[in-house]
């Protein structure tokens, strides 16, 4: 998949649990549906509501990042705990699916999000699309006389020690783009791991989840956080408005963040009828009512003002195939070779 192709497409198309008390769905155990999200908390609980409300099928959440996600499913293999699988980058999913963790479904709503952000058997299909971005506290620079950042190589500098949020990429979506990011910006995993290994020092601590480092980053904790455009905007929004959002001018990643049953879901029914729903513009324009900026794949949904411009926006030639199918060993690199090196 490619970069261009992706934005011809989007510019044509413009752990917590909750449930409600509803009619069990058809063709299933008549325990209701149980949906394992990836996306923020708040959206998760939204978007899980106004599914139950328009078909009164007993609707219920565990929200886990997309790394914790992928392992709690690879575990639970044969007896699945979920039905289906709502946010996350996508080549969580290929992941996924090479591990036989994953059932196609397609319908006409679902064909009606354009062919670069679906899977073309329908194992799973783009809901929205965003941007790495660098999120920083101007306070926080300016104290340690650092400029906001604008190249992956800024954070390399001796006054970024310890000063920049990122998550571990084995439990983070949102870390693995960045660590695939510089695969591509650099040809070659063991550049992209070398990468990674110098920005080791300039690394606070490896978080859980991807968005958390924003955060950090909100609370004066670090100078730069390495997170989605999006979830920057939603912290500025709602905390701190003195965020600084910038992007690398070599070229940054993005996510299509999907949504997929889960092989062996026992509401199988349930679970076709949510990929539907959450492929719809009406699923996708909840987002920005929880400051969830993402920009939806749906042609007829609306992109907030505060999500990311693909027309400025220089983007990498992101392959998430590739990506997908690399992510167990790469991720073993990872730990070995860079989040355990003794070297701070």
């Amino acid at each position: 998949m490619r970069t261009k192709v992706l934005l011809t497409a989007l510019l044509v198309a413009a752990a917590a649990v909750a449930g409600c008390s509803q009619r069990a769905p058809g063709g299933g155990s008549g325990e209701g549906l149980t949906v394992l999200c990836s996306a923020q908390e708040d959206w998760c609980q939204k978007v899980t509501a106004a599914f139950a409300a328009k078909t009164g099928i007993t609707t219920r959440f565990v929200r886990l990042s997309a790394g914790e996600a992928l392992a709690r499913v690879d575990a639970a293999k044969g007896s699945p705990e979920f039905d289906v699988w709502h946010g996350g980058p996508a080549d969580t999913y290929v992941a996924a699916q090479e591990r036989g963790l994953l059932q196609p479904h397609t319908s006409e709503i679902t064909e009606r999000i354009p062919a670069q952000f679906r899977d073309p058997a329908g194992y799973w299909t783009g809901i929205y699309f965003g941007a790495l971005g660098f999120c920083s506290n101007p306070d926080v620079l300016q104290a340690n006389g650092l400029q906001v950042p604008t190249s992956w190589n800024d954070l390399l500098a001796p006054g970024f020690t310890k000063q920049v949020g990122i998550a571990h990429p084995a439990t983070s979506g949102t870390a693995y783009t960045a660590l695939w990011t510089m695969v591509t910006l650099t040809g070659s995993e063991a550049g992209g791991l070398d990468y990674f290994r110098k920005l080791h020092r300039s690394v606070l601590q490896y978080s859980k989840t991807g968005s958390g480092p924003g955060q950090q980053a909100a609370r004066g904790e670090v100078a730069t956080a390495i997170v989605f455009s999006h979830d920057c905007a939603k912290y500025k929004k709602e905390s701190a408005p003195n965020l600084v959002l910038s992007f690398p001018e070599e070229g940054t990643g993005y996510e299509i963040g999907g949504v997929g049953i889960l092989a062996g879901a026992h509401n199988l029914d349930a679970a076709r009828e949510y990929v539907d729903f959450a492929a719809s513009a009406e699923a996708q324009n909840i987002g920005p009512t929880v400051n969830s900026f993402q920009r939806p794949t749906a042609p007829d949904a609306t992109a907030a003002p505060e999500s990311f411009d693909p027309e400025t926006t220089k983007l990498v030639d992101y392959d998430l195939v590739a990506a997908g199918k690399a992510k167990e060993a790469l991720l073993k690199q990872f730990s070995s070779d860079v989040a355990n090196s003794p070297e701070k």
